[in-house]
């Protein structure tokens, strides 16, 4: 790679990152070895400065002990590494969950959560600052949108993560990621997606796509473009009704991308891919977990390679409903099991305590 070319690269990546000097966790490693050949130096350095973000989990150049002092001054001046200082760091009572409330450089504030599991510790990382869907029981979507992050302050809370787990010597390294705390992914596709594709990076936190999932709201174009581009990800669709004025009334963006749409971009997905789709269902009590409801989701989803994540409401300042009883969890559970052979899960709650559960995520202080 020429040097003009590492610019053409670089200027695509500071318009895509924003203005101001270009942050390393937002380049790919090509783009990364571009960057370095354009400042006549060796490819090979941009694999030491590679390792170095993603295997040493180092926070800035000066900590790059074998890169050469030439190139470690150019990147402290000319570039910068995540730029996301933590402000609060809460513990859940579970025992499992952490939640990290991160201030972006501009001053608005993101929250990441980290939750561990048999076997595998997972990090749930926003995507935006607010939300723009509005979907009513859920607290991002309550404070509205603010902003798109860059790929660099996506990737930069899965290096917070996978560094705190070092520090504290945790025996399990970051193996998971779920594109679920704040903000729609699909809104932000294209920071999203080149955030993934760094984290999949073998040579990096090799993360790999079967343990990468990115939750919608049902937005059709960038499930479409999932399936056009045959991103190997796996896909959440938050649904959590099975008539269009049902759901229009939970999700707002439903009366941008109907129920009918939505379906017929999901089964193109699935055909195109030849890959199933994770449906999420937020139960609330006395309006969605009835047997009736349980009957008209599996209907609706007959014949799609599916599986439904049934979750129990967790509580948010700005919608009064409250969560299904477990005993209306499991009836559903078994409708879905035994009239449409459609299997289901009903998800572990975890962080309530400390609103880190799905649909609390607020940024607040």
């Amino acid at each position: 790679m020429g040097p003009t070319s590492a610019c053409t690269i670089m200027a695509l990546t500071l318009s895509s990152e924003g203005s101001g000097a270009p942050d390393l966790y937002g380049l790919t490693r090509s783009e990364l070895a571009g960057l370095i050949v354009s400042w006549g130096f060796s490819p090979v350095h941009a694999g030491r400065i590679w390792r170095y973000l993603y295997l040493d989990l180092v926070e800035s150049a000066a900590a790059m002990a074998e890169v050469p002092a030439r190139i470690r001054d150019r990147l402290g001046a000319e570039t910068r590494i995540g730029g996301l200082g933590e402000t609060a760091a809460h513990d859940s009572t579970d025992g499992f969950t952490r939640k990290y409330l991160l201030a972006l450089g501009d001053g608005r504030r993101i929250e990441t959560v980290r939750m561990r599991f048999t076997g595998r510790v997972t990090a749930c990382v926003s995507t935006q600052a607010g939300c723009a869907m509005g979907c009513v029981f859920c607290a991002t979507g309550q404070g509205g949108f603010e902003r798109h992050l860059t790929a660099g302050e996506i990737v930069a809370q899965a290096v917070k993560v996978a560094r705190a787990l070092r520090q504290a010597r945790e025996p399990q390294r970051l193996r998971n990621l779920v594109f679920m705390g704040m903000g729609e992914p699909l809104h932000n596709y294209d920071a999203v997606l080149r955030a993934a594709d760094i984290l999949i990076d073998p040579a990096g936190l090799a993360l790999g796509a079967e343990r990468i999932t990115l939750s919608t709201v049902g937005v059709v174009p960038g499930i479409l473009r999932l399936a056009e581009e045959r991103r190997t990800i796996h896909l959440a669709v938050s649904l959590h009704a099975a008539t269009q004025a049902e759901r229009a009334a939970l999700v707002p963006a439903a009366r941008k991308w109907p129920l009918d749409e939505l379906l017929a971009a999901c089964r193109y997905y699935c055909e195109t891919l030849r890959r199933r789709i994770f449906f999420e269902w937020t139960l609330i009590a006395g309006r969605n977990d009835d047997a009736t409801h349980a009957h008209a989701v599996g209907a609706l989803l007959r014949g799609l390679p599916a599986q439904l994540n049934l979750i129990p409401l967790n509580p948010t300042a700005g919608f009064a409903g409250g969560a299904a009883s477990g005993d209306s969890a499991r009836r559903f559970q078994r409708i879905l099991a035994e009239h449409y052979s459609i299997p289901s899960t009903i998800r572990q709650r975890r962080g309530i305590d400390v609103a880190a559960g799905c649909g609390q995520l607020a940024g607040s202080r």
